[in-house]
């Protein structure tokens, strides 16, 4: 008889599954990985370098399904129109190897990770995202205003890794001794365990700003972003943009490219499989549970399964400075946070933020908000993070004074919901992608009222792309599984554990 994990291979990659699973991955042992699709396989090794790995393929049968690593491909936004629901052979997938090792590290790591094809539909969504092929990993990337240089729109990539990092050497935190991508000890790291590199190129020499402002617009399209602000839809990326630089080809988010994996990558630099929050969920065979860090009842509590040595941007800023302020708003990944709205949750004094829900807020689509509930709930929860964050930059918040901050990190999320509504390429998502330009410009006047204008900063960034499905391609794996008599758990739609 075969075994379960072989069993379960040969339904995946069948040509019966071939229009929904894209790629197979999976490691063999320690430091081995193999990656399978219907038509091809790959297996390769992974050996420590000075400050991080070498991959080394071992085998190929048939078609590699990882050969493609272009981080280039389907840029601009015409390139990503004209290839939508790109097939498996001309699909890219960059640092592939980086991505698919990485999460296998982690101890709760499934036995396999299935990735959806990116015509597959699944759920109620048109636009998906989770999956490691080049328009779903691509979040946007643009740094501005003091101590960056102005280059505008170059033809760049990085990885989400690398944000925190550069958010640290630009503030002009010295490096000092931690734990590298390989896991061996550095002395020239930023944060205590660090896997991402930061991005000195981008900094003006000699020029260092005092406060350092972050927005991330959750699940936004970085090649929509870049169109809208191109042509004028959306000027206050545009202004940023002007005033310092943008990455064409994005920084690449971490597998799983989810929420709260990557929300924590950018706030720590580190993949989510050293990290420690591997999924929106996943499950725990030692405790026998499943962990799930997305949710009502979730969210405020999800740092807890972070590892033990891992820093995000407030403790490290904090370490190194400790009289410094920062300021997380609406943003799980908030440990070591002077000000958090999470922190608020924790204490059960939410209440404290309650808007009026009677009327929209300001930059709010009527139109959309009105014939759509999400549309309508996440403009209300980001106009409340909004008011926090301008709240803070005026001085005082809920009775407490607070001087400028040195970090804060604003996160809004009425981008994921409509792109996930829509699609990328859906006049909803082009509407939130407004509203949200509208956010970033409130929140740059407050800084300016500040008086800090001259000596800040701006980072914007998501935690993931999003990709245009098929509501034509449905069906799901595990009919395929259970009809060979694989007994499996499927935790966030990929993520496969057989019972031992």
């Amino acid at each position: 008889m075969k075994a379960p994990h072989e069993v379960a291979l040969k339904v995946l990659s069948s040509p019966e599954l071939e229009p929904i699973v894209e790629i197979v991955l999976f490691s063999t042992e320690t430091g081995t990985y193999e990656a399978r699709a219907v038509d091809g396989a790959v297996c390769f090794h992974r050996r420590p370098s000075k400050n991080g790995w070498t991959f080394e393929t071992e085998s190929v049968e048939g078609r590699n399904p990882l050969e493609l690593q272009d981080p280039s491909r389907f840029a601009p936004l015409a390139a990503e129109t004209r290839a939508r629901y790109p097939d498996r052979t001309v699909n890219s997938y960059p640092f592939a190897f980086e991505q698919v090792a990485q999460v296998f590290d982690h101890p709760c790591a499934p036995d396999l990770i299935v990735v959806h094809s990116t015509a597959h539909s699944y759920g109620e969504n048109i636009g998906q995202h989770g999956s490691p092929d080049v328009v779903q990993a691509r979040a946007p990337f643009v740094l501005a205003g003091a101590g960056v240089r102005k280059l505008g729109m170059v033809d760049r990539h990085c990885r989400l890794i690398d944000v925190a990092p550069t958010v640290l050497a630009l503030l002009g935190i010295e490096p000092g001794r931690g734990t590298g991508a390989n896991g061996t000890e550095r002395e020239d790291v930023l944060l205590s365990r660090q896997d991402g590199e930061p991005l000195h190129e981008l900094l003006e020499p000699g020029r260092r700003p005092q406060h350092v402002v972050a927005v991330l617009a959750d699940g936004c399209n970085a090649n929509v972003l870049y169109d809208m602000a191109d042509s004028g839809d959306a000027p206050n990326v545009d202004r940023l943009i002007a005033s310092g630089i943008a990455f064409r080809y994005g920084a690449m988010a971490s597998l799983p490219t989810v929420t709260l994996a990557n929300h924590t990558s950018l706030l720590t630099g580190c993949h989510p499989g050293h990290h420690g929050i591997l999924h929106n969920a996943w499950y725990d065979q030692a405790l026998q549970r499943q962990i799930v860090t997305v949710s009502a009842s979730t969210w405020q509590e999800a740092m807890r399964w972070m590892n033990s040595g891992i820093e995000t941007i407030h403790e490290a800023l904090k370490r190194a400075r400790p009289q410094s302020v920062t300021v997380s708003v609406n943003e799980p990944a908030d440990r070591g946070a002077d000000y958090s709205t999470f922190e608020l949750f924790r204490q059960q004094k939410v209440d404290l933020l309650l808007p009026d829900v009677s009327e929209l807020p300001p930059h709010t689509t009527a139109s959309f908000a009105e014939s759509y509930e999400p549309y309508r709930w996440w403009s209300l929860a980001d106009a409340v993070g909004l008011r926090q964050a301008c709240s803070i930059w005026g001085g005082r918040h809920l009775d407490v004074d607070y001087p400028p901050p040195a970090f804060s990190w604003v996160s809004f999320s009425l981008t994921d919901a409509a792109f996930h509504a829509g699609g990328p390429h859906s006049e909803i998502a082009r509407a939130a992608v407004r509203d949200t330009d509208g956010r970033i410009g409130d929140l740059i006047v407050a800084v300016e009222r500040a008086g800090v204008l001259e000596d800040a900063a701006f980072i914007l960034v998501a935690d993931h792309g999003m990709e245009q499905s098929d509501p034509r391609v449905v069906g799901d794996w595990g009919d395929g599984l259970r009809a060979a008599g694989v007994d499996f758990r499927d935790e966030s739609s990929g993520f496969i554990y057989l019972t031992r």
